[in-house]
């Protein structure tokens, strides 16, 4: 039986679905609501690249596909592309801010796979190329066809969310310690964004699985003032100092 893997349309200017039609896969193109590449009916694989995973952190992406992964399909999997430490040593030898920008962004990168890891419990393998990555997509569904998982229809019924609703738990879940599980609870209890923010302490501690502490935390986050004026003052001082 042919190894054969649905392809988000998003993903033909990857490389890699050539490279998977060179290895002899059959290849079916569909704009997939989940993922970018389905292997069998338990298992869709999100992949990104370095780049594209930091991006995807900062404007609240990865989080929400991570949630629809697990939701939709038993066994998920996030695929990483590339080497986190080449794209920071990159940025020593080129005058590229956007490439500095992401080596910075390095240790927020950590703690999102640590995130995907613990709480959304999506194992994370790393690939250092596309041909890497295609060999990898071509070995899960040979797996699935060994255990018999990879036959029948790949795909399934998928309802996506309001994206309103998805853009107001993306809100929610930046919150330090908070996440999709609990934004989700926030939202149900409060019905709004504005609601939950403002909430106190106490109110966000009824929340199953919130606790004061993280209560206090967020509060605490969400009242602190970023008093700009004064903090470029101080640095005005210190070099008229020096």
């Amino acid at each position: 039986m042919p190894v054969r893997i649905v392809v988000d349309e998003r993903e033909r200017n990857s490389n890699i679905p050539e490279l998977l039609k060179n290895a002899g896969a059959v290849i079916d193109f569909t704009q997939l609501k989940v993922g970018d590449y389905v292997v069998s009916s338990e298992t869709a694989v999100e992949r990104k690249t370095v780049r594209d995973l930091i991006s995807s952190i900062y404007d609240g992406r990865l989080f929400v596909q991570c949630s629809d992964l697990v939701k939709y399909y038993q066994k998920p999997l996030l695929v990483v592309q590339g080497n986190i430490a080449e794209l920071a040593e990159s940025s020593e030898d080129m005058e590229d801010i956007d490439v500095k920008l992401h080596a910075e962004r390095m240790p927020i990168a950590y703690d999102a796979l640590i995130t995907i890891a613990m709480e959304f419990r999506i194992p994370t393998i790393h690939t250092p190329s596309a041909e890497q990555t295609a060999q990898l997509l071509v070995t899960l569904v040979n797996r699935s066809l060994r255990e018999g998982k990879a036959t029948g229809p790949l795909l399934r019924k998928i309802k996506k969310e309001n994206p309103i609703n998805i853009q107001q738990l993306s809100v929610l879940a930046s919150l330090p310690g908070v996440g999709e599980k609990l934004a989700a609870r926030m939202l149900k209890k409060f019905h709004t964004p504005i609601r939950a923010l403002n909430a106190s302490a106490a109110e966000l501690a009824t929340i199953p699985g919130f606790g004061l502490t993280r209560a206090e935390r967020v509060r605490k986050v969400l009242n602190t003032s970023n008093n700009v004026k004064q903090v470029m003052q101080r640095t005005l001082f210190d070099d008229q100092d020096e």
